[in-house]
C-alpha cells in the first residue's frame, strides 16, 4: 500500500473534568483555534478517503461548529474507554480495506510530516498494528511500552494496572495509532474490560497481535504528543506554540 492514509480517526468524545468547564474539551482554543480544529487540518493535510470524528460530550456543540467540513460524526453512546469508542466506528471501517489513522482530538500538536513518516515506518514493516511513543523523564500516567529482547512491542500496560518494575520503565504511549482495518474489525470485539479503570483499552489490541506485526515509531520532539487535560497544561502549551 502506498503512503496514503484511508481513513483517520479522531478521538473527541470526553467531557475533559480537569478542565474545570462546561465546554467540550476539544473546543477549547489554542492560538485562535480549537484543539479539534488543529487535529482536523492535520489529517486532512494527509488526503484521507474519510475523516471520522468520535463525538459524545455536548455532542451538537463540536457538529454545528464543523457542520461545513466534510466530516463524519460517530457518537460514542457509553463514554467507556478508547476500544469502546472504535467500536461505534466499525460500521464505517468494515467498507474500507486499508490503514486507519487514530488520533486524539486533545493532542493538536502533531506535526504532518511526522505523520507521514509513522506512515511509512508501518507500511515498510508491513505492520498490521502501529504506534507512536515518546521517552520522558516522568512517565506518570502514561500507558508504557513493553518490549521483547528483539526490540519489538509485546504490549501496553496503562499506569493504573502497572507493575512498580513497569512503572520504573520511560518510554510511554502516545495514544496515536495506524491499524489495518480488517485487524481493527476482527480485534475490537474481542477486547475486555477487565483491569483498574473497568475500560476497553485500545492498546488491548496489541495482546492479540504478534509481535514480528507490530512497529514503534519514536517521535524526535516529545511536545508534538503532548495532550491537553487541565487549564494549566494549555497555557504552557500555548506559550511553545509561540
Amino acid at each position: 500500500m502506498n503512503d496514503k492514509m484511508n481513513m483517520v480517526i479522531i478521538l473527541a468524545a470526553g467531557k475533559g473534568t480537569r478542565m474545570n468547564s462546561e465546554i467540550p474539551k476539544v473546543l477549547h482554543t489554542l492560538n485562535n483555534k480549537t484543539l479539534l480544529e488543529h487535529v482536523i487540518d492535520t489529517a486532512k493535510s494527509l488526503n484521507p478517503q474519510q475523516i471520522i470524528v468520535v463525538v459524545g460530550y455536548k455532542k451538537n456543540l463540536i457538529i454545528e461548529k464543523f457542520k461545513s467540513e466534510d466530516l463524519i460524526f460517530v457518537e460514542q453512546e457509553t463514554q467507556q474507554g478508547t476500544a469502546d469508542a472504535i467500536k461505534y466506528c466499525l460500521p464505517e471501517t468494515k467498507r474500507f480495506n486499508g490503514n486507519v489513522l487514530i488520533l486524539s482530538g486533545d493532542v493538536p500538536l502533531i506535526k504532518p510530516e511526522t505523520l507521514k513518516e509513522f506512515i511509512k515506518i508501518h507500511n515498510s514493516n508491513n505492520a498490521h498494528a502501529s504506534l507512536i511513543s515518546a521517552k520522558i523523564d516522568d512517565p506518570t500516567g502514561y500507558g508504557r511500552i513493553i518490549k521483547n529482547n528483539y526490540n519489538q512491542l509485546i504490549k501496553i500496560v496503562e499506569h493504573k494496572d502497572a507493575s512498580d518494575k513497569q512503572k520504573e520503565l520511560k518510554e510511554i504511549n502516545s495514544g496515536i495509532y495506524i491499524i489495518d482495518s480488517q485487524t481493527l474489525n476482527q480485534i475490537i470485539p474481542l477486547i475486555d474490560n477487565k483491569n483498574a479503570q473497568s475500560e476497553y483499552y485500545l492498546t488491548d489490541i496489541f495482546n492479540f497481535i504478534d509481535e514480528k506485526d507490530t512497529s514503534i515509531f519514536r517521535v524526535k520532539n516529545n511536545n508534538e504528543i503532548s495532550g491537553i487535560n487541565t487549564v494549566v497544561q494549555l497555557s504552557n502549551m500555548e506559550k511553545k506554540y509561540k
